[in-house]
């Protein structure tokens, strides 16, 4: 689709001005994609978790067409095209609140939402046809809240971690090195992010296998799946968790340092585990390297949204930056990286009183666990 910015003017601005409005954001009737409208994206973009650049495209475009959507709206059912909304949200949050388990609040009507609201409407004794009709809506609002102490999913997101136990061994995890095939990515200072990413992938790959764990790459070195086709490909191999790699450019030579990336939105909904174990990868790289921490942040970028277990994103640099892109040049600066995301999965799965402080485990100490 064409992008959207300060300046553009026509149908799509007003159709994107009239969304704005709608939701509360933007006051004034400007005639072209003005300072206002520029002002209105961008607030609307941090309450969605999306990249704040004033600028509607794909991402941005996909939010406001969910934003638009209340609880009620439209008949609600598992379809080829699955609906997706805020009104799909509402109705996980309150299937999730009755007990049932809607899976991530992810505003997407899958198979997972469908069963747990069979499984609603079975037990409160409708038809079940995992369709939310106007009966079904009402017994939903009629209903008190079920789950307390928390938020539902991320009780439940906890709860399986807990159970899964301390050991790495025989778990799954996804690796993703971002872009691929003629998808080259960031460039600078003869570096390629596709390239930079492939070859941290390997790293970690290696030090994974050694300690027992199954390890997943989501394409192959010619290949560049779209973020919902590896989404999918994680859904399917049934991982515990995705961690997906990249690095970063910026159109100044000024920005630099490391960010880690997780499921959020900013109304709070977030994945739990995954709000952690990006935390855990974060601090893990700092401590290890001279890189400067630019934080974790919740986004609902595809890969973090579609995915059923938890996922990170790591943006390990900018190429744009000499200090960096030299860091990103150096095998062994690659190794500590790699040593680094492998600590922080096994500090996930260590209970507190095991945990040992940030930056002091080593990959020896993981085969004693």
């Amino acid at each position: 689709m064409l992008l959207y910015r300060r300046g553009d003017t026509g149908p799509a601005v007003a159709e994107i001005q009239a969304t704005l409005r709608q939701l509360g954001v933007l006051a004034t009737d400007e005639l072209d994609f003005g300072c206002e409208t520029d002002r209105a994206v961008r607030t609307f973009q941090e309450q969605r978790g999306v990249s704040v650049d004033g600028v509607v495209g794909v991402e941005t475009y996909r939010a406001l067409a969910a934003a638009r959507w209340r609880l009620g709206d439209r008949l609600l059912s598992l379809a080829s095209n699955p609906f997706v909304g805020d009104d799909v949200s509402a109705l996980q949050e309150r299937l999730l609140e009755l007990g049932f388990d809607a899976g991530r609040v992810d505003g997407v009507f899958g198979t997972r939402t469908q069963t747990a609201l069979r499984g609603f409407q079975r037990e409160y004794g409708m038809t079940s046809d995992g369709a939310c009709g106007m009966a079904t809506l009402r017994a939903l609002k009629q209903l008190g809240r079920l789950v307390t102490g928390g938020r539902p999913h991320a009780l439940r997101e906890t709860e399986q971690l807990h159970r899964s136990g301390s050991s790495l061994a025989g778990k799954t995890i996804v690796l993703d090195p971002g872009h691929g095939g003629t998808e080259r990515g960031a460039t600078g200072q003869g570096l390629e992010e596709a390239s930079v990413v492939e070859d941290l992938a390997a790293r970690i790959e290696g030090r994974l296998a050694a300690v027992g764990v199954r390890a997943l790459l989501t394409r192959p070195a010619s290949g560049c799946p779209t973020e919902p086709e590896r989404a999918a490909y994680a859904n399917r191999s049934g991982a515990d968790l995705v961690v997906s790699l990249h690095v970063d450019r910026a159109a100044s030579p000024q920005p630099h340092g490391v960010a880690t990336y997780h499921f959020g939105t900013g109304s709070g909904v977030t994945s739990t585990v995954g709000e952690e174990l990006a935390s855990l990868v974060l601090r893990e790289i700092t401590a290890r390297t001279d890189l400067l921490d630019c934080g974790a942040h919740g986004k609902t970028w595809e890969l973090l949204r579609l995915t059923r277990m938890p996922a990170v994103r790591l943006e390990l640099g900018h190429l744009s930056h000499s200090g960096d892109a030299a860091r990103l040049a150096d095998p062994a600066f690659r190794d500590t990286v790699a040593e680094a995301v492998l600590v922080a999965i096994q500090r996930l799965y260590l209970p507190a009183d095991l945990d040992p402080p940030t930056g002091s485990l080593r990959i020896p100490d993981l085969s004693m666990r």
